[in-house]
């Protein structure tokens, strides 16, 4: 073969690897959603003017690139190449602007899927099936975010998860005491498991907008809810009760014990200084540490505490094998060592 037809042949190789990678590049393009190309758009296509100017047509960003030290016939070539992929490229754009969101559609179609899903996340009990799509949730909100609606579905978010901890907030009001404790620890525990998939379906929004204009985190703000509109309501009833359960052992469980306690603390760990020493059995280094003038006092805690467990028909089991009054020696040992006595 001569040389002009072993040039031709390249030619053609270099046109169809162009136009296939040009066809490529329109159809990762249009397969957005929740997968692997969504940061690569959001980043680099469909943000607004934050992104950057739009990208010069030269020929460094043709498909073809740059045959500036090639032959006539082969730059005509590569030109032509280049002008099919700026073609594809522009019809690529113009389905994406075809399919604009406008603030009636989200309010019509986009917000009405996110408002049904998140009611189905705040109300599930544990071990619940949700029948709802997270690929269609997370693909909604990240559409949306492209469209420039993040700050409206922030807006109706924090609005819809309030007006749902209004109504927390007021059930837990209408309960009786002996209800009241294991109601809180439902509604505490509902809320936070609910947050574990609300946040990550939102992560689009929090990443491009929370974050970067807000300055803040969907998790932290969404916590801080629960905290004004249910705990802070209810912190003063809660706690009497709470130290009323813990002179009487057995009234509640201790998993629900310390699910509260730990749960008061993630919310507001100022709370400590409102019962120190029931924050202290759940929550570590809480209390400053033991001084041995004290011990007398902790020891005398731990009997009066064994007599209570005695009354309340807990039995010590074989003690045989213990001098009289060990065990009490050594509670107050354990109780001096959890204190930061050394």
């Amino acid at each position: 073969m001569d040389e002009d037809g072993m040039k031709e042949d390249g030619m053609k190789e270099e046109e169809e690897e162009d136009g296939g990678e040009a066809m490529m590049d329109d159809q990762n393009h249009n397969n957005w959603g929740a997968g692997v190309y969504g940061r690569y758009l959001l980043e680099e296509r469909l943000l607004p003017p934050a992104a950057g100017p739009p990208r010069p047509a030269g020929p460094e960003h043709n498909g073809g690139g740059l045959r500036g030290c090639e032959p006539a016939g082969t730059a005509g070539r590569a030109g032509a190449a280049g002008a099919i992929a700026a073609i594809n490229i522009s019809a690529s754009t113009s389905k994406f602007l075809m399919n604009v969101i406008t603030i009636e559609d989200y309010k019509s179609t986009y917000w009405p899927k996110l408002d049904s899903a998140i009611d189905q996340l705040l109300t599930q009990s544990p071990g619940d099936y949700i029948p709802i799509s997270y690929e269609q949730i997370y693909s909604c909100v990240y559409k949306c975010v492209c469209q420039q609606h993040s700050e409206q579905m922030y807006s109706d978010l924090i609005k819809k998860i309030t007006n749902h901890l209004e109504r927390v907030s007021k059930e837990l009001q209408a309960s009786p005491p002996d209800l009241y404790i294991e109601r809180f620890n439902i509604a505490l525990g509902q809320y936070m498991g609910a947050l574990q998939s609300i946040v990550p379906l939102f992560i689009y929004m929090n990443k491009f907008y929370i974050e970067t204009k807000l300055n803040r985190d969907l998790k932290d703000d969404l916590i801080k809810l629960f905290t004004e509109h249910v705990a802070e309501k209810h912190i003063y009833n809660l706690m009497p009760l709470l130290l009323e359960a813990q002179s009487t052992p057995f009234q509640i469980t201790p998993s629900t014990m310390a699910n509260i306690v730990k749960g008061l603390y993630t919310l507001r760990p100022e709370w400590v200084q409102m019962a120190p020493a029931l924050f202290s059995k759940f929550i570590p280094n809480v209390l400053p540490p033991a001084v041995e003038s004290e011990l007398q006092e902790y020891a005398a805690q731990d009997q009066k505490l064994q007599r209570e467990l005695i009354q309340n028909g807990f039995t010590r089991g074989d003690q045989s094998r213990k001098r009289p009054g060990e065990e009490l020696y050594s509670g107050s040992s354990a109780c001096a060592s959890s204190r930061g006595y050394r």
